[in-house]
């Protein structure tokens, strides 16, 4: 993707979000997301062939420990201070609009 990101990008991305965005917003985004593609652009000039991939800078390794099988809630505890609670589950309210979801 190369150079400006502009307004009319912001907009349709903003719509796809369905985020509200003022025209302020919309400018000042433009600008800096195009700030931020010219940086990875920039970035993408860098040689490098002899550099390892690393998934972290440190040398860190994961430490694991044994499952273990321990006590835990009941359902009734863990839904003793539910506001609101049906046929053993915490019931939340609606948040999805026409039935959709991820």
């Amino acid at each position: 993707m190369a150079g400006k990101i502009d307004e009319l990008l912001v907009r349709r991305v903003a719509q796809l979000a369905r985020l509200e965005l003022s025209d302020q917003e919309i400018v000042q985004f433009s600008m800096q997301l195009s700030a931020i593609v010219n940086y990875i652009e920039k970035l993408n000039e860098l040689n490098t062939d002899e550099v390892e991939p690393l998934a972290h800078c440190l040398p860190i390794c994961n430490v694991f420990r044994s499952d273990e099988v321990l006590p835990s809630l009941t359902q009734e505890r863990a839904l003793a201070n539910a506001p609101d609670a049906e046929n053993g589950y915490f019931k939340v309210p609606k948040v999805l609009e026409n039935g959709g979801g991820a």
